[in-house]
């Protein structure tokens, strides 16, 4: 029984980056990057670490300066200066100036500017989480003390260092420890954020492309739902038409009246009464165009009424008749291994079984939300367990070197951008719970943690009011993850078309302009694979040099080319109406919906009705979106409508790839490149691996935010509402190219 794979590092820095000066060791990783370590026995770590993966890095170019009682190091942004010690580092000895500010760092400094990260889990939030620190501030430093996280050994399991030794839940790693040794790494980045955030994920390690699925909408409910139930719930999805591409069972898919000392939480065993044929209800999930994944609650190990007790009892060495429970141990490979093997691996191929006993195919459940107890500490010193199980899950369900795998979990820590997405826990129904959440989703950018999901609705405790719950879908579809979910209580009700009939509507529209969104968003996440910006940030990215930016907390960055500002306060109850205050960059913005335009570089009072949602597109942005419908609409789609702001060139690369396996990192993936340049739009041919998508593909491009009678040489209808043009639908093959020439007479 392996171990999950072992990811590949390169945890050792090139010789030529290295600089010893007596108990401290200097490594320039980049030119804003430099580690910082001291060690009164000379002992240095260059295992792979929790957060950092891949020191070895280009050498940036750099002088160092080393005489008796001073040592300066200087690359093009930064310039430390040390005088050697055998007591350690302190603010007297150690500084980092930031050539382009002029700011100067002094060790022991507290990063009172700090722009924040995210936290482990909003369980129990309405809206007053305290988030940890993250890598930007408006000081332009960040200071990360790895000293205590756990390291890699070679065979891929995890070690403590070796001068940890207590297992109590350490400090955040954006605090510098008590600890004598010292293993830093200092940002210096000043306001490029885009170069941090690239820097951070190519030594950290990059954030993995999802698999498409994940980004429709998600069905959850804490629920005892027989297997006939489930299937009618989703057959009522596809009669009302609101589309779905994942079903969450949760926990009461296994036995919870165990009948011994187990509370019930943690499961292996599917309850027979409720689900009678589980493979056969997978399998009929996957025929609907669903993924699916189990909830589990692993912490507190296997109790004897489990299926797989005697196996893993034997596996373990124990005496099956004993009837003991055996304790969930994430401190010992053996027990990890048949935590994978017996407990997991054959629900993963429980269909492909079915159909043939010899298969190798990995057909079953598709992935799994591991909603762990929050327990911090483990037998080995340092290891929180959370970010183990994350690792450990992530790397697991990819064991075939094929299919594309992914976490549902909380967050465990710098460098979990690498296991998405997250599970932000259970919140409070409030008003005050859903405005806290735009800040929160956009901030975890600052960690490149960008897979947040959400209870949309929220959780628990009091009851949701038809408003409140639209207003939740609503930031749904403009967040990185759609997922509804509440505990079990028949007043939390989830069903959109249980709703009055004005918010079944706007419901079942938001859920279908969701899936008509996958196009763009998962061209965000190819986006964040390759830079580190997440689809969700913050306004002051590319603004730092603008007080309102920081100001605007409650609207976002949707990707490249859109700004969503969603409503998170009920209407006033005269008006029926919301008046929300937003914030635009300088440029002029569009309304995404309306067509009206915006001055940039200024607050504007927006005017909302229940169905409307505030998204602003850039001058110039390029949308591409799948056509609206009421199933399905997840695969590389055949027809796209592409929405057009004119007002400044542009150029949009729609990537496309088979949407669930690892072959796009050797390249296996297609490119369409849309431009916008002096009044001319040109679909250019496909590049790459054209057979990942339709060999024709039909176009519907509507220019919004234009006048009539703006475009030559085409055909089409003018919508006065909205301010758009849209061009008859054309065929193109997926080599053609294809010009249209706007005579552009831009909206007022």
């Amino acid at each position: 029984m392996p171990l999950p794979p072992v990811p590949e590092f390169h945890p050792l820095a090139q010789p030529e980056a290295v600089i010893k000066i007596g108990c401290a060791r200097f490594t320039i990783l980049t030119d804003r990057i430099i580690r910082l370590e001291f060690s009164k026995i000379g002992h240095f770590e260059d295992r792979p670490s929790q957060a950092f993966w891949h020191r070895w890095q280009p050498v940036p170019i750099f002088k160092k300066s080393i005489s008796e009682g001073f040592v300066e190091i200087e690359t093009d942004f930064l310039r430390l200066t040390y005088i050697p010690s055998e007591r350690g580092f302190s603010k007297a000895n150690l500084s980092i100036r930031l050539k382009q500010t002029g700011i100067t760092w002094h060790y022991g400094d507290k990063a009172s500017d700090n722009l924040l990260g995210t936290a482990r889990t909003l369980d129990g939030d309405a809206g007053t989480t305290k988030l940890e620190h993250g890598l930007l501030s408006k000081s332009g430093w960040a200071l990360v003390d790895d000293s205590t996280t756990p390291v890699f050994t070679e065979s891929g399991w995890v070690d403590a260092r070796a001068h940890v030794k207590t297992n109590k839940p350490l400090s955040s790693i954006f605090t510098i420890s008590s600890d004598n040794n010292k293993d830093l790494y200092f940002f210096g980045y000043g306001v490029d954020y885009a170069a941090c955030l690239a820097d951070f994920t190519r030594i950290s390690g990059p954030i993995p492309m999802i698999p498409r699925y994940i980004l429709g909408n998600w069905w959850s409910r804490y629920w005892e739902y027989t297997q006939e139930e489930l299937k009618n719930l989703m057959q009522d999805f596809q009669a009302h038409e609101v589309p779905l591409s994942v079903c969450i069972i949760d926990m009461d898919w296994h036995i919870t009246k165990t009948g011994n000392r187990s509370d019930g939480w943690t499961g292996y065993t599917w309850n027979r009464q409720l689900f009678p044929d589980p493979e056969g209800l997978i399998e009929w999930l996957h025929s609907q165009g669903l993924k699916t994944a189990l909830n589990l609650h692993p912490a507190n190990g296997v109790f004897p009424h489990e299926e797989q007790y005697q196996q893993l009892a034997e596996w373990m060495g124990l005496d099956p008749n004993s009837q003991k429970q055996i304790p969930f141990d994430i401190a010992d490979p053996r027990f990890m291994e048949g935590y994978f093997e017996i407990l997991h691996h054959p629900y993963e191929e429980m269909v492909s079984k079915k159909k043939d006993s010899n298969s190798n195919a990995i057909e079953g459940v598709d992935f799994w939300w591991m909603d762990y107890q929050q327990k911090k500490t483990s037998k080995i010193p340092g290891l929180d367990p959370l970010w183990l199980l994350n690792h450990l899950h992530f790397q697991d369900l990819g064991r075939d070197g094929r299919k594309r795998p992914f976490v549902f979990s909380r967050w465990g820590g710098l460098g979990n951008h690498r296991y998405p997405i997250g599970f932000s826990g259970d919140t409070f129904v409030k008003w005050r719970t859903l405005a806290y959440q735009p800040y929160f989703t956009a901030t975890a950018a600052n960690v490149a943690y960008g897979w947040w999901s959400h209870d949309l609705g929220g959780h628990m405790m009091d009851d949701l009011t038809p408003e409140l719950y639209l207003r939740w879908l609503q930031f749904g579809v403009f967040s990185p993850i759609f997922r509804m979910h509440s505990t079990k209580r028949a007043s939390l009700e989830r069903r959109p078309w249980m709703k009055p009939e004005r918010i079944f509507n706007a419901s079942r529209s938001v859920m279908q302009l969701r899936h008509a969104l996958i196009p763009y968003i998962y061209n965000m996440a190819w986006r964040a694979h390759q830079s580190g910006i997440s689809l969700v940030a913050p306004m002051y990215y590319g603004n730092m040099q603008s007080p309102q930016a920081f100001e605007a907390r409650d609207q976002f960055f949707f990707g490249s080319e859109l700004i969503a500002a969603p409503i998170i306060e009920p209407a006033d109850t005269v008006t029926h109406k919301v008046e929300k205050q937003v914030w635009l960059p300088e440029g002029t913005w569009t309304q995404f919906f309306s067509g009206l335009k915006f001055n940039g570089n200024q607050w504007h009072t927006i005017t909302a009705d229940l169905e409307d949602i505030p998204v602003f597109a850039k001058s110039g942005a390029i949308v591409p979106l799948a056509p609206i419908t009421g199933w399905g609409g997840v695969e590389n789609p055949e027809m796209l409508d592409v929405y057009v702001f004119p007002g400044a060139d542009n150029s949009f690369e729609l990537y496309e790839d088979d949407g669930l396996t690892t072959d796009y990192q050797q390249g296996v993936f297609c490119v369409t490149k849309f431009t916008l340049q002096d009044g001319i739009f040109t679909i250019h041919p496909a590049t790459g691996s054209v057979n990942l998508i339709p060999a024709t593909r039909t176009y519907r491009i509507h220019l919004r935010g234009v006048d009539e009678n703006t475009i030559q040489n085409a055909s089409g209808e003018y919508n006065p509402q909205t301010y758009t043009y849209s061009i008859k639908p054309f065929i193109l093959s997926s080599n053609q190219a294809c010009s249209i020439n706007f005579n552009f007479k831009e909206s007022k």
